[in-house]
């Protein structure tokens, strides 16, 4: 089975599921390793699946009043976290989450919930003053962001303005890298 196929027999899976569906559930299933499950979740979050992982396991969610959301696999320095992050609220996005995929771990994720310019200011500075690493620097820099807009067009001018400031991966193998 291609890694395009085991992904669409994990979306068919959730699809079906009415409970999490576990990283070691899916994996049993499909013949492959929790870890190997991690990436193809981090892969179908990239291409705008609508995935969240619980502690209980992954789920696909549906909002009742639908906003678009998109993962971003974006990579930056440290001084540029700040301006990242103001990128995608300046344009119209809500930055849900940051998510790495680490080696030992699998994927990391913790929300974030930061909507506006002060939303960003305040965890910057906290990130500052706690003398914290950010989660991507478990992973040489690579993370990802899932973003909620009102709208694809949105999405699609957040996508290009990272894009243009060299932020965005574009080569989801960049991943693979990380693990």
């Amino acid at each position: 089975m291609t890694g395009e196929e085991r992904r669409n027999r994990i979306l068919k899976i959730l699809q079906q599921s009415h409970e999490p569906v576990s990283g070691t559930e899916l994996a049993g299933q499909l013949g492959v390793s929790r870890q190997v499950i991690v990436q193809d979740i981090a892969l179908l979050r990239a291409v705008n699946r609508n995935i969240i992982s619980t502690t209980k396991g992954y789920v696909l969610y549906y909002q009742k009043n639908q906003k678009a959301n998109r993962c971003f696999m974006v990579k930056h320095t440290d001084e540029q976290i700040e301006d990242e992050l103001c990128t995608i609220v300046d344009n119209g996005g809500k930055v849900l989450d940051v998510i790495v995929i680490h080696e030992i771990y699998g994927e990391i994720s913790a929300g974030l919930i930061l909507k506006n310019r002060s939303d960003v200011y305040d965890f910057v500075t906290k990130i500052q003053e706690n003398k914290t690493v950010p989660l991507k620097g478990l992973t040489g820099g690579v993370h990802l962001h899932t973003v909620e807009a009102d709208s694809e067009e949105i999405l699609d001018a957040i996508e290009k303005k990272l894009r243009e400031k060299n932020y965005l991966i574009e080569d989801k193998g960049s991943l693979h890298e990380t693990i």
